[in-house]
């Protein structure tokens, strides 16, 4: 799909899109301001100045300023920002309205809770189907069909898909990944916990999401804490 080129925009919007690379910081920061501006918008918050709109986040107004301006011009200098400009401005950088499509890559416990739980449609994409190779083929999750793997190749040659999301065995994570890399996939969101050198010349893009990690970094968050404590 061709990119979408957008008019310059007036009060509140960008006036421009910026062409400079954007740090990955900034960019893994971009989904926060999502979320929270949505949060503010169901509360029916009109506008927001930077300076609470760090407070509420733990970020300085000097940061939202800056990560802002990586994209265009956003708000006015005394009012702040439009709340519901800036949320659609940040939804479109993050392609929520480009029309992305996922299908799910092992449909056992992991699997299974991301269908039924998961509100991929909130987040700008279309729930397609299931692939396995157990009992729940034929069968369907939280109305998503499930098929078995063998067919993913003639879904994908139907259907384009934008993201496989991988819950399959650790052993099985490369050969899949490399199967959809080959179907013209664009995205994987590994959850394998397997590392997955994929050759730059595939054009796909891995989001790796690592529980342990997260979990580990809480571990030493709070080993560093306790270790001040013991030391008053």
């Amino acid at each position: 799909m061709a990119e979408r080129k957008r008019p310059a925009r007036g009060e509140g919007g960008a006036a421009a899109r910026k062409q400079a690379k954007v740090s990955t910081a900034v960019i893994r920061r971009l989904p926060r301001y999502y979320r929270h501006l949505s949060e503010l918008q169901r509360k029916n918050v009109v506008r927001i100045s930077s300076s609470a709109l760090g407070r509420d986040m733990g970020l300085t107004a000097s940061q939202i300023r800056q990560d802002l301006f990586c994209f265009g011009e956003f708000g006015q200098q005394g009012y702040g920002y439009k709340v519901d400009s800036l949320r659609e401005e940040i939804g479109e950088i993050l392609g929520i309205s480009r029309g992305h499509t996922v299908v799910v890559l092992g449909a056992g416990n992991l699997g299974r809770a991301l269908i039924e739980n998961f509100k991929f449609s909130s987040n700008g994409f279309e729930l397609l189907a299931a692939f396995d190779i157990n009992e729940e083929v034929g069968t369907e999750i939280a109305g998503v069909p499930v098929y078995h793997i063998d067919q993913l190749e003639e879904f994908l040659r139907e259907r384009p898909v934008s993201v496989g999301l991988l819950t399959v065995p650790k052993t099985a994570a490369l050969p899949t990944a490399e199967r959809l890399a080959a179907a013209g996939v664009h995205g994987i969101w590994n959850f394998t916990n397997a590392e997955l050198p994929l050759p730059e010349r595939s054009g796909v893009v891995v989001e790796s999401v690592h529980f342990s990690d997260s979990l580990l970094t809480l571990s030493y968050m709070i080993s560093q804490r306790e270790a001040q404590e013991e030391q008053k």
